[in-house]
């Protein structure tokens, strides 16, 4: 396409178009989901529509946790200072972190090192228990925490794992990794003694290692998925909380709808 100073393999415009990916945007307006042009921008193709399915579930349980979190918290101080909508999402987002929302590519590592010892261990139940147990230990003397496991609030069981993998086992996806991350829930309680349940981000880590996701953009998945949520907190602020009020961490309720049950018609809509 000619000779420039730099080049991109994601996208292009033209007069009468826009590509991505070699894809004309408008053929794949209407014919595929959002997380399929996401998966199509960030990994160069379109995914099967199983793993569309998955990546569309893994953003749903993703896309808030209450105004306590710290990317709400910021987002809202932000917006009661005068921010803009975009700036005080900004906020928000600028939080996300090795302990908020950012732990997925950490989960994924210590899930995949897991896997590779059980390879090399023979395979086995003993082998992938071993395997765990290693990289625990490796992990815990090199002064690093095993991400994906234990909730602040959620501390018996984060209720989102056990959905995310009926799904995944309903998308045919359950195998190695899966197995890897309850293995090293299981070693995790043997080496400190207490529980620590697999939680979103351990899940997340466990599935996206299954569908071969990039490492490396793991995290921004969780990103656009919570930007969301703060969006919709920090508008909620810039509406309807007063300027420069203080924003307790803890002391706050909810004053929402009360608990619904979702029904779902033949026609795909919730009633």
């Amino acid at each position: 396409m000619g000779d420039y100073h730099w080049t991109t393999n994601l996208s292009y415009t033209s007069e009468d178009g826009i590509y991505i990916r070699g894809y004309d945007l408008v053929q794949l307006i209407g014919a595929f989901p959002f997380p399929s042009v996401l998966y199509l921008l960030f990994t160069g193709e379109l995914p099967p529509a199983r793993v569309a399915r998955l990546l569309d579930a893994i953003m749903v349980a993703s896309i808030d946790h209450g105004a306590g979190a710290p990317s709400a918290l910021a987002a809202r101080t932000a917006a009661s200072g005068g921010a803009s909508l975009g700036a005080a999402a900004a906020a928000g987002l600028l939080t996300l972190g090795k302990y908020h929302g950012a732990a997925v590519q950490d989960a994924m590592e210590a899930i995949q090192r897991v896997v590779d010892l059980w390879d090399g261990g023979g395979g086995g139940e003993e082998a992938l228990a071993r395997g765990a147990d290693s990289v625990v230990a490796d992990w815990r003397r090199a002064g690093r925490r095993i991400a994906g496991f234990g909730h602040r609030q959620h501390k018996r069981k984060d209720p989102r794992p056990t959905r995310l993998f009926e799904l995944a086992r309903e998308a045919e996806v359950p195998g190695k990794f899966l197995e890897a991350a309850q293995a090293l829930e299981g070693a995790l309680k043997r080496s400190i003694g207490k529980a620590l349940p697999i939680n979103i981000d351990g899940a997340v880590a466990a599935i996206l290692c299954e569908i071969g996701f990039p490492a490396g953009l793991s995290n921004a998945l969780f990103m656009v998925a919570r930007i969301t949520g703060i969006l919709a907190h920090a508008y909620e602020e810039i509406e309807h909380g007063p300027p420069m009020r203080r924003i307790d961490p803890v002391d706050h309720g909810y004053a929402g709808p009360a608990a619904r049950t979702l029904t779902i018609d033949e026609a795909g809509d919730a009633s």
